[in-house]
Order: structure tokens, then C-alpha cells, then sequence
């Protein structure tokens, strides 16, 4: 049964993973997230996924396989576009908006809620808004089809930024946050 399993995984699974291209410039999201971080985490990190998985490897020691390169390279592929440069008061709206105040009441609510479940995450990972409008975790990588907001919660997106305070990687994320591409997600 396992084996069958495993061919109907393989057999949807890509010939050939792309990194979608930053719609912004590397330099754009400064200062809540400086282009050196950029550099490495899209130009080295998440591109590296899409390299791995196309070339039928795992990374250097061969401990990730080819299914964790497919699922980081589909998690950065909703991080990096959510993105946009900081400027005025970025609070949600629309469809996300209601989906927060539905669940939580108000968005400073929710963003305590988003929080709580951020730092109990031991380890790396990621954090996230559904579609639902539940606050859901990813331990490592894996393909989720129902996210809203996805926050990158491994160390490499905010140790060269922040050193070790994520909190405030956390409380500034929502300076950058593209919430017309989150409501495009609804």
C-alpha cells in the first residue's frame, strides 16, 4: 500500500521547480529586512531548494530529500512575494481584515495570537494564517495549500537583522506584509 502511496506522490510531484523572482528590489524591504539578508536568504537559501530538488539531490550531507527541497522552495515562493517596501501604516484589509476580526476581534488580537504561536515553536519552521482563519505551524518544510499569511520562522530570515530577538523580527514583519496579495489568496 506504502508503495503505491509513493508513486501517486511521485507522479504529481514537478519535473522542474523555479524560484518565482523577487517583485521587488533586493535593497526594497530595508529596514525591517536589509538586502545583505535578502542576498542570503532568497539568493542562497530558497534558491538553493529549486537547485537541489532539480538536480534529484538532497543538500551537501544528503540529510534533506527531495520532497523537503519541493516543499522549502513552495513556502519561500509564498514568502517572498507577499513582500512589499514599509511606507505608512500597513494594516490588513479587505478579505483578510474580516477573516481577523471574524476569529479574533481586532488585528492587534490576532498578531498577540500569531505571536504565542510563533514563539512555541522550538526550533525552525514556519507560522501561519489559514484560509480558515486559524493560526496553524509547519515544522521544517511542507506544502500546505490553505495559507492566508505566511511568516518564515527559521533562523536565517532574521539572525543577520536581529541576532536572536525574533520577537522583534516578528513585530516588524507586519511593516512588509502585501496584504493584496494575502487578500488574493481568500
Amino acid at each position: 500500500m506504502r508503495e503505491h502511496i509513493n508513486l501517486i506522490e511521485a507522479s504529481t510531484r514537478p519535473a522542474k521547480l523555479e524560484t518565482t523572482p523577487l517583485p521587488y528590489a533586493r535593497d526594497a524591504l530595508e529596514p525591517v529586512m536589509s538586502e545583505a539578508s535578502i542576498d542570503y536568504h532568497y539568493e542562497s537559501l530558497a534558491k538553493g531548494y529549486a537547485k537541489r530538488y532539480n538536480a534529484d539531490v538532497g543538500n551537501t550531507g544528503g540529510t534533506y530529500t527531495r520532497d523537503f527541497n519541493r516543499a522549502g522552495n513552495f513556502l519561500h515562493n509564498k514568502f517572498f512575494p507577499q513582500l512589499r517596501a514599509p511606507k505608512g501604516a500597513n494594516r490588513p484589509r479587505g478579505a483578510v481584515l474580516a477573516l481577523i476580526e471574524d476569529k479574533f476581534k481586532t488585528y492587534e488580537d490576532f498578531r498577540e495570537e500569531f505571536k504565542k504561536a510563533a514563539m512555541a515553536i522550538q526550533g525552525s519552521g514556519w507560522v501561519y494564517l489559514s484560509t480558515g482563519g486559524d493560526i496553524k505551524t509547519i515544522a521544517n518544510h511542507a506544502v500546505r495549500t490553505d495559507i492566508c499569511v505566511l511568516v518564515d520562522w527559521w533562523e536565517h530570515v532574521w539572525a543577520l537583522d536581529y541576532q536572536s530577538d525574533k520577537e522583534k523580527y516578528l513585530d516588524n514583519i507586519w511593516k512588509i506584509i502585501d496584504w493584496n496579495v494575502c487578500n488574493e489568496r481568500l
